[in-house]
């Protein structure tokens, strides 16, 4: 397993609540069924609110579907999926979220965090079935109680989609708030006329990802990974003189 490198001197003490929500967050993939009380959704939406935006225009919109509505679309992304494993081609990504052609360093980082995952549930290299159906779960929000989409208007630019990713960025910060845990998912992007249908969202806004919320479940096998982070030194630059 991978290790993160050393902790920078310039740390909060240890227990602030700001640290210990940046460092506590992790996409979670197995969650408890306990429900979220809708109070509790709507307080992490309003923290996340707080997130800035340009000329304060506040772009995000957020579809939460729980109970039945969450019921009925998990079953028809599961029909979809199934579909797409058939190869039905009529199910493409909204937009292009990873690029085109992978190239270091992405390419290694990527396929390390498979390699562990895989690894951690006990899927060997190449098996395809397993992997799919691993995946697969990803359609039922890990079994999480909450399921939340993302979104836009289409004729909006790219500042638009940099503000939505501070708020959604937010979400996952304030769910910490309340102990409760998030996967942010682009997993649903092949199938947006699915969640779109089922969810009512207009053909003028771009669903830009989904999101699982709840309760961690400590006992899932895949909730042991511990992805690693680039020390500061290789991604910052400091000018002083």
């Amino acid at each position: 397993m991978h290790r993160d490198p050393p902790s920078p001197a310039g740390l909060p003490p240890e227990g602030a609540p700001v640290a210990h929500a940046l460092l506590s967050r992790r996409s979670v993939r197995g969650f408890l069924p306990t429900p979220v009380p809708r109070a509790m959704i709507e307080g992490i939406l309003y923290l996340a609110a707080r997130a800035p935006s340009g000329t304060n225009c506040q772009p995000w919109k957020v579809y939460v579907c729980t109970g039945a509505a969450r019921d009925r679309l998990v079953a028809a992304l599961r029909a979809a999926h199934d579909a797409a494993a058939r190869g039905d081609g009529t199910h493409v990504p909204e937009y292009a979220y990873y690029p085109a052609q992978w190239r270091e360093p992405y390419l290694a980082r990527r396929r390390a965090l498979g390699w562990d995952y895989y690894g951690i549930v006990g899927i060997g290299r190449g098996d395809r079935v397993a992997m799919q159906a691993q995946h697969a779960k990803n359609f039922a929000f890990f079994g999480a109680p909450v399921g939340l989409f993302f979104t836009l208007d289409r004729d909006l630019e790219r500042g638009s989609w940099l503000d939505t990713g501070m708020f959604i960025e937010g979400v996952m910060i304030a769910a910490r708030a309340y102990g409760l845990h998030t996967c942010p998912q682009a997993a649903f992007l092949p199938f947006h006329r699915v969640v779109r249908r089922e969810l009512a969202i207009p053909e003028g806004e771009v669903l830009l990802c989904g999101m699982s919320l709840g309760t961690i479940d400590e006992a899932a096998r895949e909730n042991a990974l511990t992805t690693t982070r680039e020390p500061v030194a290789a991604f910052a630059r400091f000018r002083d003189d």
